[in-house]
């Protein structure tokens, strides 16, 4: 435990960015997990694109904040861009079959 008050007033800023960064980071795990969800249950297009847009708006947030590296808020967005758009290759084709 730090003696001086400047140190115990740096530990406790720390612990609370720490906190305030995890939170931020759950946040955006799980909205990705729930935009998943949404793809693979075929939900209408219009509230997959406002959550991505949601998405969008918290990796460039966090990136931004320097909680994520900006590479990979970029990779998340383009893989979850990625994921929408073969759901959509594959209604297509299913219809297209038959």
């Amino acid at each position: 435990m730090p003696i001086k008050q400047q140190s115990i007033k740096s530990l406790r800023q720390s612990q609370k960015h720490a906190k305030r960064n995890l939170d931020i980071r759950e946040d955006l795990k799980t909205l990705i997990k729930k935009i998943k969800k949404a793809i693979d249950a075929k939900q209408p297009n219009d509230q997959i694109i406002a959550m991505l847009k949601q998405a969008q708006k918290g990796l460039d947030k966090a990136a931004h904040k320097n909680i994520i590296k900006k590479n990979t808020a970029a990779r998340r967005l383009s893989r979850l861009i990625k994921y929408n758009n073969s759901g959509k290759v594959a209604k297509v084709e299913k219809s297209a079959e038959k």
